[in-house]
């Protein structure tokens, strides 16, 4: 069906009024544009610009999805599900669409009354013992963006092959074939809310993973959620672990799908915490901690002399793990072949460091449900301990085994508790981090990102990507590539194919270039070590290599 009579359909046959409303208001580019294809369901789900249309995020491709997992689950066999949600423009609606969807197929559903973390749907599945999970959200997308992600029984994202599977479900759904369903014919039948008792218990699993006993009390912590779900359980966490002068950022306290003070809430951005280093200034804090809007990754900003700088995620993550092996093997915890994971594009530093520690480092594919998948299979072999931290350079974090997702709640407890940790030993954050440039090396990592926006962007980002592996880089910078690794095609590694490229150059220089499964962009990594004074320079030369490419 072409994009006019996609569109026409939807005129006859959509009755929601808000829908209606958008269609008769769309120019002939904005018809296009939004019924010219379709949100691909994939291992990150959907997630797309909220409006009418086959390409957007609304009432009626939520039901499409969901009557498509629910199909997927009846085939299976499986008759529970748990649904939480950001605070995002329309995720309650979703949400409440999806668990009624799943209830008319006579799924028992276990929904939350409030936007709540994202790691917090894992520890639901999980707990709860349910067959699937679906969260509403859009992680650091901009406003305007909404999501839907689906979790297996272990309480990670689906992985590839199940993707796969419950895409041909979606496939074969008929978009107005019934009525959307009712959320109020279910409510307090198939469709429960979850209780406190739950949370509590979410809570004190997070607790129970401090490194310390380091008292918290002497730390000055500026928070925001960015208007997002960890504005009640983060400053909750963090005073019941100890701390007790927490300043929470006024303007971002509270939940609010517009992010009225960063449109864009990433908190990789140094303009997203722009309000809460200002507030850290003027409070003489020690630390700034911020969380995306649904609490699944952290910004981080120390105090560096006078000012505030932000950490990057490599470098948090790093700082996390150095903390992590030490106190673990000075309080004789460290467990027999200690295991930390990384993503293919996260700093190898950590390698480094788990060298120090005897640990071994597993690197798995972009996205955290590999690192779950990574817990997920020592805890088959009976060795959940082994596992003592994963991260990714797009600041997600996770110490623990309770839940299989990136958990900005606990990254915000271990950071505060890593923090008070030095400055009781008289140091920042920014002076551990010297130190351990100093003892393994200076890493420094960057990620360029290239926007491709709409239709032609889509087909211009493929034919680019196309075009690097017919004529791939032969230099990074003045330094010659001598090993390229196609991740479609490679059988080096036991890695599921994947659209990633790496190349490596005989200086050490490292540039690993991917498209973004998110958000329509091309990402490019560049990792260079050597001297602090060099770093700067080398970096420049391969962003330029990359800015000619894809501009």
């Amino acid at each position: 069906m072409n994009y006019i009579d996609s569109y026409n359909e939807w005129l006859d046959k959509a009755d929601d009024p808000q829908i209606a409303q958008q269609l008769r208001a769309m120019s002939e580019e904005e018809r296009k544009e939004a019924f010219g294809g379709e949100l691909t369901f994939g291992t990150a789900g959907l997630r797309g610009i909220m409006s009418a249309g086959t390409a957007r995020m609304n009432v009626y491709t939520v039901y499409r999805a969901t009557e498509g997992l629910a199909r997927y689950m009846s085939a299976k066999g499986m008759r529970t599900a748990a649904i939480t949600y950001d605070s995002r423009n329309n995720s309650k609606l979703f949400s409440q669409l999806a668990a009624a969807t799943l209830a008319s197929h006579g799924v028992a559903v276990y929904i939350t009354r409030e936007c709540m973390p994202t790691p917090y749907l894992s520890f639901l599945v999980r707990t709860l013992h349910c067959d699937v999970g679906v969260n509403v959200t859009a992680s650091h997308n901009p406003s305007e963006y909404n999501g839907y992600k689906v979790y297996d029984a272990n309480g990670c994202q689906l992985l590839d092959e199940d993707a796969d599977e419950v895409t041909r479900f979606i496939d074969g759904v008929k978009l107005f074939e019934r009525p959307l369903p009712n959320f109020r014919e279910y409510e307090g039948g198939l469709v429960r809310y979850t209780d406190d008792e739950t949370e509590s218990q979410y809570v004190n699993c997070v607790l129970r993973e401090r490194m310390t006993n380091t008292s918290l009390a002497s730390l000055k912590v500026v928070y925001t959620p960015l208007n997002g779900a960890g504005h009640r359980i983060v400053p909750q966490t963090l005073r019941l672990a100890g701390v007790t002068d927490l300043t929470v950022v006024e303007e971002q306290a509270l939940p609010d799908g517009n992010f009225p003070t960063c449109p864009y809430p990433n908190p990789e951005k140094i303009e997203t915490l722009a309000l809460a280093t200002t507030l850290a200034k003027q409070s003489l804090a020690d630390i700034v901690i911020a969380n995306d809007p649904d609490c699944d990754r952290l910004g981080v900003a120390v105090r560096d002399g006078k000012t505030f700088r932000q950490l990057t995620g490599n470098e948090v993550g790093v700082l996390l793990a150095d903390c992590i092996l030490a106190e673990a093997k000075a309080a004789h915890t460290l467990p027999d072949k200690p295991v930390l994971v990384r993503t293919i594009v996260t700093t190898p530093m950590l390698d480094a460091i788990a060298c120090n520690y005897g640990a071994e480092v597993r690197s798995v594919l972009t996205g955290f449900k590999y690192i779950g998948n990574v817990i997920a299979s020592l805890e088959k072999e009976g060795h959940t301990e082994r596992y003592m931290f994963g991260f990714e350079e797009s600041c997600g974090y996770l110490k623990g085994s309770y839940v299989r997702d990136k958990d900005g709640v606990v990254a915000a407890l271990l950071t505060a508790e890593c923090a008070a940790l030095w400055k009781a030993r008289g140091k920042t954050l920014a002076d551990r981090l010297a130190e351990l440039y100093a003892a393994y090396g200076h890493y420094l990592q960057r990620t360029v990102s290239y926007r491709f926006d709409g239709l032609s962007g889509a087909q211009d980002k493929e034919r680019l990507l196309t075009e690097l592996r017919q004529r791939p880089f032969e230099r990074l910078g003045d330094s010659p590539v001598i090993d390229r690794c196609d991740f479609l095609t490679q059988t080096k590694y036991a890695l599921p194919k994947a659209d990633v490229l790496r190349f490596n150059s005989e200086d050490g220089s490292q540039l690993i270039v991917r498209p973004s499964g998110t958000e329509p962009l091309v990402k490019c990594y560049v990792t260079v070590k050597g001297e602090e004074t060099g770093n700067g320079a080398r970096f420049e030369a391969i962003k330029g290599q990359t800015d000619k490419f894809f501009n």
